[in-house]
């Protein structure tokens, strides 16, 4: 049977990103002690109890219908009203879509704005479906390199090179996934001047916003001139621990949301109410009892889990940790070892039985690189250091 191109534009290194982690499931699946710390979540939690009886009232109140395909008035409302508390930046309802988690609103925005041909630039390290979402609408995305040396804050002076007349958009990742990088106000200005000089979109994709420790997360969108032309996407996948739940948003301008509603009539018809409903209450004001204090501890865990692995395997011979300023993840430069990222990370899991992605699967300036995820509980995040730790001893003995 023949098949449009489409599969060569989204596959890739989105594939590729998880061989490591196919490999620690089924080896787990096998009977091996496995720790996993190749996801963006800790599988051990779960959503707040309060959320889910929101959801279970909700079904058994007979919410079983049609939503607003752009999300209800209600959440808009309180998206918009915890997009001001968490940027400074008024929004009204209007301009608030609601999206089957973080990587259908980018998804989605990126068919709005962007034409085939059109370049879309991207600092590394990036998302590992960056590349798939831009090639998806025929787009080409441009990456612009980034040192470890300097934790991979973006240049600006590599960015404005960058630009050519086929550009429409810069889409930034801060704070960092895979690398934790938060950009500061200077690097953050310079972009938005370079997006007003040139009349180019930004999407800044801010789901990690919440996952701040020793930085500022400055939002793009709230610069002078900016809120026109920055969609700005969030999610509560991460900071409310539903990911399951696929709950994502853009705020953008009510032009731009006029596109995006018909764009989400053509493809999910809206989200179920009673995920909307749960989403509401978690973003309730005055919250509900419990949810904030979780979402706190939650938080101050990944804070104590960041701090313990920079002392465990700081002083690891063969290994360079970068420490990441925000995030659930930590960079580990593994090129002293004179193995390549792949390399070290299939060893790990055979030898070791800990799985990590490879820097490889986020752009050429992670490469040499594992991404090492926080989500393990503090003891088993410990023993899997331990782990690490051995394997590097035994490589540069």
């Amino acid at each position: 049977m023949r098949y449009s191109d489409l599969k060569e534009r989204v596959g890739g290194m989105s594939g590729e990103a998880w061989k490591i982690h196919d490999l620690a499931k089924a080896r787990a699946a096998a009977g091996h002690d496995v720790i996993i710390l190749s996801v963006g979540e800790d599988r051990t939690a779960v959503t707040h109890p309060a959320l889910v009886d929101v959801a279970k009232h909700s079904l058994d109140a007979g919410k079983h219908h049609y939503a607003p395909t752009i999300g209800s008035e209600d959440l808009r409302a309180a998206i918009a009203k915890r997009h001001f508390r968490t940027t400074g930046q008024t929004v009204t309802p209007d301009s608030c879509c609601l999206f089957s988690g973080a990587q259908n609103a980018l998804f989605s925005v990126s068919l709005a704005l962007l034409n085939p041909g059109d370049e879309i630039i991207v600092p590394e390290p990036f998302y590992a479906t960056y590349p798939g979402v831009a090639r998806a609408g025929g787009a080409n995305m441009v990456t612009v390199r980034t040192d470890p040396e300097a934790d991979f804050v973006l240049d600006p002076d590599r960015l404005s090179a960058a630009v050519t007349d086929r550009t429409r958009v810069i889409l930034i990742n801060s704070p960092n996934n895979p690398t934790g990088a938060c950009y500061p106000r200077d690097v953050m200005e310079a972009v938005a001047d370079i997006c007003k000089k040139h009349d180019l979109w930004l999407i800044s994709d801010e789901v990690y916003s919440d996952f701040v420790y020793d930085a500022d997360h400055v939002a793009p969108g709230a610069l002078p001139g900016m809120a026109e032309r920055t969609v700005t996407i969030g999610s509560l996948s991460k900071s409310y621990r539903m990911s399951g739940w696929r709950i994502g948003w853009a705020v953008s301008n009510p032009e731009l949301n006029g596109i995006l509603d018909d764009l989400i009539c053509c493809m999910l018809y809206g989200g179920p109410s009673f995920v909307q409903d749960a989403a509401l209450s978690a973003l309730a004001e005055p919250p509900l009892p419990g949810v904030e204090e979780d979402k706190r501890d939650m938080l101050e865990a990944y804070h104590r889990k960041r701090d313990m692995v920079m002392g465990m395997l700081g002083d690891t011979p063969g290994l360079i940790l970068r420490r990441p300023s925000a995030g659930m993840f930590v960079m580990v430069d593994i090129r002293p070892t004179g193995l390549s990222d792949f390399e070290f990370a299939f060893k790990l899991l055979e030898e070791e039985d800990v799985s990590v992605m490879t820097g490889s699967a986020f752009g050429p300036s992670a490469v040499g690189h594992l991404r090492l995820g926080l989500v393990a509980h503090e003891d088993m995040l410990a023993e899997a250091c331990r782990r690490i730790d051995r394997l590097a001893r035994k490589l540069m003995a």
